[in-house]
């Protein structure tokens, strides 16, 4: 680890070498399945690593304008946009971005597809398929009062005049069965419209570089679902796949306090402003050579260095006493977490950095006073 210490810190570090080795495992996936698989950025919008992702992926999927705007400035590939909601005073500038639009309701169908239609682009409506495969309510697109998606209810017999395309999520981190449960239950409910479409979006949530991920499994759920219906392009949206465990969070000890009977190491990190989903999710993040509470002779509890009272990422044992200025790097910190980052109590955000396939260093991002100052008025 020590030659982490290279690295301003705290640090994200994404490894170049692992982020090939998914994205050349996807485009695998891409061609066995014959379907597009695309980068959604909501999970990986690192958009100094986009050169890498587009040698092997040709879009990416957008929720807002100014994901649109990174893709195109930065990516410069197919477009799909999906958002819950549209404003009139955004439409008109992602019409100029994006190739292929879903709509989340009918009543926003009904306010911007004309405009849409009207600029030849492909349109489509998300749907609700009911199923419940995310345990997470927090992460679980599917339930009953979802704001996500139309119901098949409030369909008709036929789609509305110029749908062409039906986008679907309803997994996350799942399994390649949770996949073929999924295209099970968007032809159950809604195969009457499939002949009449062009595409498919089966969203995000298909982990398939996770060890273990039934890949076989995955391509003849799709490949089985292309040979019934042929005309109907197949697209999946992942997220955490293509940067899974892609690299670390490295952080330092800046200090360590002694309470009720606990040693507490306070990081120049923080789980609510860097790393959210270990207090939203919530989930115990990996810690490098470090184990479970009083597995190893040292135990000591991690936490951050907001003054949040529950800015506390967990309670880990280690072979030595922890020390002040120690490393403490975290895995698998690239997906879904600088996405969601904050510069909550004004505390200094991790720089951002790639370790090149040769072993060297590119840092690409170092944050300053003038970030925080001009997020706020």
């Amino acid at each position: 680890m020590e030659q982490y210490r290279q690295l301003p810190l705290p640090c994200y570090l994404l490894e170049e070498k692992k982020l090939r080795q998914n994205l050349e495992l996807i485009r695998g996936v891409e061609e066995a399945a014959d379907c597009s698989i695309i980068l959604a950025l909501k999970g990986f919008a690192m958009w100094s690593a986009f050169p890498i992702v587009r040698e092997y992926l040709s879009g990416c999927a957008a929720s807002s304008y100014y994901e649109a705007r990174l893709i195109d400035d930065y990516f410069q590939g197919h477009i799909h946009l999906y958002a819950p909601a549209y404003t009139k005073e955004e439409f008109p500038l992602l019409l100029e971005l994006a190739d292929r639009i879903s709509f989340n309701s009918l009543g926003q169908w009904e306010t911007f597809s004309a405009q849409a239609l009207a600029k030849g682009i492909s349109c489509g409506l998300r749907v609700n398929p009911g199923i419940h495969e995310v345990e997470t309510d927090l992460y679980n697109p599917s339930g009953k009062q979802s704001r996500l998606g139309v119901a098949v209810e409030e369909l008709g017999e036929r789609l509305p005049d110029g749908v062409e395309g039906l986008h679907v999520h309803a997994l996350c981190e799942s399994p390649a069965d949770a996949t073929a449960r999924l295209i099970a239950a968007v032809e159950d409910s809604y195969g009457h419209y499939l002949a009449d479409l062009k595409w498919l979006n089966l969203g995000g949530g298909h982990l398939m570089t996770r060890d273990g991920y039934d890949i076989q499994m995955l391509v003849s759920a799709i490949r089985a679902f292309r040979a019934r219906y042929p005309h109907i392009e197949v697209i999946l949206e992942p997220g955490s796949a293509i940067a899974w465990r892609t690299g670390p969070l490295v952080s330092s000890v800046l200090d360590i306090v002694h309470r009720g009977g606990m040693d507490i190491a306070i990081l120049d990190i923080s789980a609510t402003a860097h790393m959210p989903d270990v207090l939203e999710m919530p989930y115990r993040p990996e810690v490098r050579d470090a184990g479970e509470p009083d597995e190893k002779p040292y135990t000591c509890r991690l936490g951050g260095m907001t003054c949040l009272a529950g800015d506390v990422i967990g309670d880990y044992s280690f072979d030595e006493k922890l020390k002040v200025g120690d490393l403490v790097v975290f895995e698998d910190m690239i997906h879904y977490t600088m996405v969601k980052t904050t510069m909550f109590n004004g505390v200094q955000h991790p720089a951002i950095a790639i370790e090149r396939t040769d072993g060297t260093f590119d840092v690409v991002r170092q944050f300053s006073y003038e970030d925080y100052r001009d997020r706020l008025s």
